[in-house]
């Protein structure tokens, strides 16, 4: 007769935990959770609200410029010849190809900048006349200067009315392309002489003769301006208050005065 011996001693066993019931629909048993606080977006995601914010950049100079076609083209040029003058190499070997592009170019911009960005943009203008025929020298650097009688040469400078003054985004944008883009040439001349390019030379040269003799024509001229406008606020204002001989010698010692300071 066999003796069965249990597989555990019934004192040993533990109780099983007690059960929990689960009553009431599936959904309930569910944690509740609290709502979430609203997403708020970071300080530099916002969108731009003030006016300044919106005419940023190129598209913002050129909205808020009274001639926008006037100083698109002023760039135009000169952009685009320093550009194929740069780049030219890369793509073709024909020297004669890319000299004749560059130098129509620069011819371009220098008969735009001089009759049509300056009028626009600044209101200034010089010229030459001679004996009524019209002159214009390419290699000398005054440009279009007037000769009398005797021989003596001189400028001959047309302003806009003070009365209608320039849009202050024409008239910055204007000066920084006319005195920035000498600068870059005068760098690409450097560049030259270093690299012993002496083909090269004679464009860069031309392209200094045409931009700086812009420069120094537009600066004139402006110079001139104010200091016809400044010669006639002194002289109205002091004629107002003096006459005779004594208002008469005041006028015009304020008047070389005033003057010096813009020559």
């Amino acid at each position: 007769m066999s003796v069965s011996t249990p597989l555990l001693d019934p004192d040993t066993i533990e109780p099983d935990e007690p059960s929990v019931e689960v009553s009431g629909n599936i959904s309930s048993a569910k944690k509740s959770t609290s709502p979430r606080p609203p997403v708020r977006a970071a300080a530099g995601s916002q969108m731009a609200t003030s006016q300044s914010d919106a005419e940023s950049g190129i598209a913002g100079i050129f909205r808020q410029s009274a001639h926008p076609v006037s100083l698109f083209f002023l760039y135009l040029f000169r952009i685009t010849a320093i550009t194929i003058y740069v780049i030219s190499g890369f793509f073709t070997d024909n020297y004669v190809l890319s000299t004749v592009i560059v130098v129509v170019l620069l011819a371009m911009d220098f008969w735009n900048c001089r009759n049509v960005a300056g009028r626009t943009l600044v209101g200034l203008r010089f010229w030459n006349q001679v004996n009524g025929v019209l002159y214009v020298y390419i290699f000398p650097i005054i440009v279009n200067a007037q000769v009398d009688d005797d021989g003596a040469s001189y400028w001959v400078f047309e302003s806009r009315d003070p009365s209608r003054p320039a849009n202050p985004i024409d008239s910055k944008m204007f000066w920084i392309a006319l005195y920035v883009f000498p600068a870059l040439w005068t760098a690409l001349l450097i560049v030259s002489i270093l690299k012993l390019g002496v083909q090269f030379i004679p464009i860069v040269m031309l392209a200094l003769v045409f931009n700086i003799t812009n420069a120094i024509g537009f600066t004139y001229a402006d110079r001139d301006a104010k200091q016809r406008w400044a010669n006639s606020v002194v002289s109205g204002g002091w004629s107002l208050g003096l006459g005779g001989i004594g208002g008469q010698l005041i006028t015009g010692a304020v008047q070389k005065g005033v003057g010096r300071m813009f020559s």
